[in-house]
């Protein structure tokens, strides 16, 4: 017996420490991938709290930094026109380092001129490779001051600051393709600008001739046209950029996923991207592969702070994207459909209720004080109903009419006290 029991409370030792230290892993894991927001400085507070509502998280869980339109100017300032650039700063980002190989996600709320997935491939360019991003706003707003709130922030949380170079070549990229995107389309500019700089960074072209054939190349793989402007600032965006030290291995992830991301997008309208047979055979097997994969590993855990949005809050207006539409959280039309069954059958019951008791009351014999309630109800529901469409409020004449047609019953005088004091209230509401 008493060997059970020291074997019993050994196993049961190990596995208490077992619990304690996978507890304290997590406990790291946490504090490694500190999450932060950044909140406009121009917003009112009521605006801030809504923020951190959407958001999905207290003050006191996440590091709140606030950005300002002089700190967007550091990096636009040059690029961007004063139009853009405004003189304000309303957008808002919240975002999480995440482990290597997940790539950069991004979900953004009343954001109308970058994209998510134009996003994620200008972040790739200013450093980023592995991140959780929520860009939003109250109300609907360009966002393109949301790059510089984004990069402070996963300073913040990685505690690493970016290169000055790399996120200024950011901000040029940003709206370099966001300029493009309004003559082409978005879609199609963030994946001729992705697909260019993927092919520079991975080959390690440095001549400007052969920088200048991949643009040609790719932009054909579109079938767009681009005027000599816009082919003279894609050239100059990438000689830049073919002058950092990017690592390919570090960027493959998140340059992948923007171009799946674009080619779905494109589908979806029924345009395609031509990028050869064998291209296209890869493409093909790699979505077949890339199908068994999210059939097997079921749905997100909801850890994710893409996961954790309250996409409702902003309104039923509210322009809600993401580079995962899975993270969407709006409620989908079968969700629409039953709350307003279940509106309509609450609804109908009521009248069905109503019906059965008026069957039951006409089936039981009226007494005689029943008459008399009965033909005090109809008095006050006559002199309502003219309450209710007079432009007016009641008259004394018409108070006192109600007094003597109900005199000498208590419990009319009791209803008229009532009415009276109905309409006292009214008055001051009004």
């Amino acid at each position: 017996m008493n060997k059970k029991l020291n074997n019993f409370k050994k196993r049961f030792l190990t596995l208490s420490l077992t619990a304690v230290l996978s507890l304290s892993s997590l406990g790291l894991v946490f504090a490694d991938g500190a999450r932060v927001v950044t909140l406009g400085s121009n917003l009112t507070q009521a605006q801030k709290d809504t923020m951190l509502k959407y958001f999905g998280v207290n003050k006191d869980e996440v590091v709140i930094l606030e950005v300002n339109n002089q700190e967007e100017r550091k990096y636009l300032q040059g690029v961007a026109s004063e139009a853009q650039l405004g003189k304000k700063t309303y957008s808002c980002a919240y975002v999480e380092p995440t482990k290597s190989g997940s790539g950069i996600n991004v979900k953004t709320a009343n954001i109308t001129w970058a994209t998510p997935a134009m996003v994620a491939t200008t972040l790739s360019t200013a450093g980023l490779t592995d991140a959780d991003v929520v860009i939003a706003a109250n109300f609907p707003v360009s966002g393109t001051g949301a790059l510089t709130g984004i990069m402070k922030a996963f300073e913040d949380a990685t505690g690493k600051p970016l290169e000055e170079d790399k996120k200024e070549l950011a901000s040029e990229e940003l709206i370099t393709t966001g300029d493009l995107g309004d003559d082409i389309g978005q879609d199609k500019a963030t994946g001729i600008v992705n697909d260019v700089k993927t092919e520079i960074i991975k080959n390690n072209t440095k001549d400007t001739v052969q920088i200048a054939e991949t643009i040609n190349n790719v932009v054909n793989n579109y079938n767009v046209t681009l005027t000599d402007e816009q082919m003279a600032k894609l050239e100059g965006l990438m000689e830049k950029i073919s002058k950092q030290d990017y690592d390919y291995s570090e960027m493959k992830n998140a340059l992948e996923s923007v171009s799946d991301v674009v080619n779905e997008n494109l589908s979806a309208i029924g345009e395609n991207v031509n990028t050869g047979l064998f291209d296209g055979i890869k493409n093909f097997f790699t979505g077949i592969g890339d199908w068994f994969k999210g059939l097997f590993s079921g749905e997100s855990d909801g850890s994710s702070i893409l996961d954790n949005t309250n996409d409702s809050l902003l309104g039923e207006n509210a322009q809600i994207d993401a580079t995962d539409k899975s993270t969407i959280n709006l409620p989908s039309s079968e969700q629409v459909e039953g709350f307003f069954a279940k509106i309509w059958h609450w609804f109908t019951g009521l009248f069905n209720n109503d019906s059965n008791n008026q069957n039951n009351t006409e089936q039981t014999e009226i007494t005689p004080s029943e008459e008399i309630n009965n033909s005090v109800d109809e008095n006050n529901t006559t002199e309502e109903t003219i309450d209710e469409n007079s432009p007016t409020e009641q008259t004394p004449q018409d108070n006192a009419n109600t007094t003597i047609s109900n005199e000498g019953d208590s419990l009319l005088d009791v209803q008229t006290q009532d009415q009276g004091s109905f309409d006292t209230q009214e008055q001051q509401s009004n």
